[in-house]
């Protein structure tokens, strides 16, 4: 056998190599691909918990989920606990969070978005990003755009006063992966690809504090 097709074989094994173990560490591109944090379950606002609000069904709850669900009477508990709470401002606010949140994951630049994520989202966003950098791997992202936002569930703890709603995302990007010489290894900058996520975001309710907190994520 030959000395360049011995250094071909050589080079395609450890281009195998390390595209395995990015997707050991990242997975497919075709999500936001991280460790995936749940919530414990917590007592929830069940249908019956709570009146429906005075004059009739509330268009901006309505407008986003049935008003006969568990998740519609979650939101009128929390509007119960603070009335100036919009379904419809917070989605908006939720659109923002998404892409500043999404690409700061990507860049591995944690310090801006780390007051919006509850500790162990922070901490399990971390430990990618640091294994990247022992690995002198390199994400370069560009969000397009975002196709779909839906909210998929809400959920108020009469105790603790803390309201839970979950949104689904499916955005657009380009992204890269290049390794320490700065090759491409993955990904097309010219290809965009659609990213779903389902998201929790959780507050107290009622309290001076405005800033909703990514709580759980999932796809």
């Amino acid at each position: 056998m030959s000395s360049p097709l011995i250094q071909l074989l050589v080079l395609a094994g450890i281009a195998l190599f390390l595209i395995l173990r990015l997707r050991d560490v990242l997975g497919t591109r075709e999500g936001f691909e991280k460790p995936q944090v749940t919530r414990q379950d917590a007592p929830r606002a069940k249908r019956g918990d709570f009146e429906v609000i005075e004059g009739g069904p509330d268009s901006d709850i309505t407008d986003h989920v049935d008003e006969n669900s568990n998740a519609a009477h979650a939101l009128v508990a929390m509007k119960a606990q603070e009335p100036e709470f919009s379904v419809s401002e917070f989605l908006g606010g939720a659109r923002g969070a998404y892409e500043m949140i999404l690409m700061g994951f990507e860049a591995g630049e944690l310090a801006e978005i780390k007051p919006f994520l509850a500790d162990e989202v922070y901490e399990s966003f971390a430990m990618v990003v640091e294994s990247r950098r022992e690995q002198g791997l390199t994400i370069e992202a560009n969000f397009v755009g975002l196709r779909e936002l839906k909210l998929e569930d809400a959920a108020f703890d009469p105790v603790t006063k803390e309201g839970e709603v979950t949104v689904r995302f499916v955005g657009e990007l380009t992204s890269v992966v290049r390794d320490k010489a700065g090759e491409i290894i993955e990904g097309n900058p010219n290809e965009v690809k659609r990213q779903k996520d389902v998201w929790t975001f959780a507050r107290t309710m009622g309290t001076n504090n405005p800033n909703w907190q990514l709580v759980a994520t999932g796809g």
